[in-house]
């Protein structure tokens, strides 16, 4: 198993969307994740499982109309460029970051469009996560999927009632993982 700690770690910078993407990696690491739920301990499974909690704050600042569209766009960029510089570190050739970074921002907003369907449509929340968060792999049954939907749906509810002033400053809470 890869060590939780050397992947996709927040560089330092300043600003709510800092904060923002901070307690999405930080929650992205939690082992339970990768030992409970049945998500790939792989760069992979990574990049999805930061990718659903990063997708739930930009739904959750979307809600609050375009007032809100430049903290969600710093939040994309800030991953994407941490992306950049993971897949650097990694080793992945100077000629090969850039076209591996498109793929993984065309991978964000199709999720992004999955995910919000999902939670829009209780029928293709747990397909979305098949798909995408588990990448259809043999071993991660129906149980396991159920859990993650019910707390992908927890989550959108969390950060709901979460004040965008909160949210505006960086601030931004989510509840453990699941214990299929």
């Amino acid at each position: 198993m890869m060590a939780l700690g050397t992947l996709f770690r927040p560089r330092r910078h300043d600003g709510p969307a800092h904060g923002l993407y901070l307690a999405a990696v930080v929650q992205a690491r939690l082992p339970e994740f990768y030992l409970r739920c049945g998500v790939a301990d792989t760069v992979d499974g990574r990049f999805d499982l930061l990718t659903l909690h990063v997708c739930l704050i930009v739904m959750r600042l979307a809600r609050e109309g375009p007032a809100q569209k430049p903290l969600s766009q710093a939040l994309f960029d800030l991953m994407f460029a941490d992306m950049d510089v993971n897949l650097r570190e990694l080793g992945v050739s100077d000629t090969g970051v850039g076209s591996r970074v498109k793929s993984m921002a065309r991978a964000f907003y199709g999720r992004l469009a999955a995910y919000g369907e999902g939670l829009a449509d209780d029928t293709r929340l747990g397909p979305a996560l098949e798909r995408n968060l588990y990448r259809g792999r043999d071993g991660v049954g129906q149980p396991v999927i159920a859990a993650m939907a019910d707390y992908v749906r927890r989550q959108d509810r969390l950060l709901a009632g979460q004040a965008i002033d909160a949210l505006a400053e960086g601030r931004v809470a989510f509840d453990p993982p699941p214990a299929p």
